[in-house]
């Protein structure tokens, strides 16, 4: 009887240890698979960015262009006006990097 009891344990633990490695490695499958799905949906992200990243670089170079275009004909306008907002622009920030020293 006890000769019985220990292989029926035996068989017990060894039908255990093989559900617990299927398990495992069903889980392992799934692991690869969910990676490979977040691999997947990251790179498409990155692609998307990609894509809006130069509609806005594209978008912001026009704009800056417009802003020299519009600047420039200011200055060729009011020579004096011009000089005299970027000497105050200067003096401002003169003023505030200097802030912090001791005098």
């Amino acid at each position: 009887m006890v000769a019985k009891a220990t292989v029926t344990a035996k068989d017990t633990a060894e039908a255990v240890a093989e559900t617990a490695a299927d398990v495992a490695s069903q889980a392992e499958r799934r692991f690869a698979e969910a990676a490979k799905h977040f691999e997947k949906i990251v790179a498409e992200s990155v692609e998307q960015i990609r894509a809006h990243t130069r509609v806005y670089a594209d978008t912001t170079a026009e704009h800056l262009d417009e802003a020299q275009k519009y600047i420039t004909e200011k200055v060729k306008e009011r020579p004096l006006a011009a000089a005299g907002a970027a000497l105050g622009v200067g003096v401002l920030i003169g003023l505030l990097l200097a802030g912090g020293r001791n005098r």
